[in-house]
């Protein structure tokens, strides 16, 4: 295949589906950019003049294509279009006739694209998605969030939920960023914690406090091997990454804020303001388990921001006491019947065991019968 043969095939693929846009917009498009990157990336492999732009293919084709007027090809675009197909080659399982029928994908190329598709790797238990549910329930924002995950398990999991949930890609793009699959996979109530991704779920303190948080990117091993002054200087020094964890609306207020009772001091690890609760969020950091004294020491420091530093406007305070481990029995006999709300959240600095969560998964397969 010459250039100028890639560059008439684009430009005919584009002809086609910009006549079936007006019937089926998001299907439409997200087929139209899987065929630009096999064509693109069966051009790579195959192209016979590929060798006269080396690196800068792609700025050649993007600039040809501009000069047939065409949108949406950008070199970044270009790049979008063939990491899709890459890692979506079973689409052509529910676009093949239709693509055929048209002249816009041959026998050869068919064959190799099914070969592409029997190399991608699952666990034996888990399928892919049936590619006609991801066509026709996701739009292609939605596949540009999902290239995000960086494997094929992590990538099914945010396929199921978004399809299941019927979540916009902004909620997708919420729950990658949080890292709801990991999160997932560490928590016992993992139905409950993907239930937090909602964009229709009132702003509560019940939905906003996540259990486990996962702090891998701090880069600390086990608690044994660090004290509550690392975790906190970490937490300080990846704060960006930290206020993504904890979730939207969280604005950094203070750090070993200290209050006074008699000359006695007492010093809360970390305050924050949640704009949307419209309240202070106190955090106690406790390397080892809850201890029911924990709970009793974060009600006076919610107490005392209750009285002292409560604005106009403000809710009440709330507290989260984030710790590496905890009895769910001893935490509902020792925060039940306080006055404010205290929070027990784990935290985790490892990443979640996949045999664990691939059970899961297969389970969610066999409920909703996507696969």
């Amino acid at each position: 295949m010459l250039l100028t043969d890639l560059i008439t095939t684009i430009c005919n693929t584009h002809e086609y589906f910009q006549r079936q846009a007006a019937q089926k917009v998001n299907t439409a498009m997200t087929l139209r950019n899987w065929c630009f990157g096999c064509y693109l990336l069966e051009y790579e492999q195959q192209g016979q003049d590929r060798a006269t732009y080396g690196e800068h293919l792609y700025k050649e084709i993007a600039a040809q294509l501009l000069k047939q007027r065409l949108k949406g090809f950008s070199v970044r675009n270009l790049y979008l279009y063939k990491s899709f197909y890459e890692a979506y080659p079973q689409i052509v399982q529910t676009a093949s006739a239709q693509l055929q029928e048209q002249g816009l994908l041959d026998a050869p190329l068919f064959d190799k694209i099914q070969a592409s598709v029997q190399k991608k790797t699952l666990p034996a238990n888990l399928k892919p998605t049936d590619p006609f549910i991801l066509v026709s329930r996701l739009s292609f924002s939605h596949f540009v969030e999902l290239l995000k995950a960086d494997s094929p398990i992590k990538q099914l999991f945010y396929e199921i939920q978004a399809i299941k949930n019927n979540w916009g890609v902004r909620d997708l793009q919420r729950a990658i960023e949080t890292s709801l699959y990991e999160r997932t996979g560490l928590s016992s109530d993992k139905l409950g914690v993907i239930g937090q991704i909602t964009g229709n779920q009132p702003w509560t303190p019940e939905n906003v406090i996540q259990n486990p948080y996962v702090l891998e990117f701090l880069g600390l091993q086990e608690p044994a091997s660090f004290n509550e002054s690392d975790l906190e200087k970490a937490i300080l020094e990846h704060l960006q990454a930290f206020l993504i964890e904890l979730g939207r609306g969280f604005c950094f207020e203070a750090r070993q804020k200290r209050i006074t009772f008699d000359n006695e001091h007492y010093r809360i690890d970390l305050v924050f303001y949640h704009r949307l609760l419209k309240c202070h969020v106190l955090i106690d950091l406790k390397i080892g388990a809850f201890s029911h004294a924990d709970a009793g020491q974060m009600n006076l420091y919610l107490n005392y921001y209750k009285d002292n530093e409560m604005s106009e406007g403000d809710n009440p305070p709330i507290g989260i006491i984030l710790c590496a481990h905890k009895n769910n029995a001893l935490v509902r006999y020792a925060t039940g019947g306080l006055p404010h709300s205290v929070f027990v959240s784990k935290y985790m600095v490892n990443l979640p065991n996949e045999a664990e969560l691939t059970a899961f998964m297969q389970a969610e397969q066999e409920r909703t019968g996507f696969q």
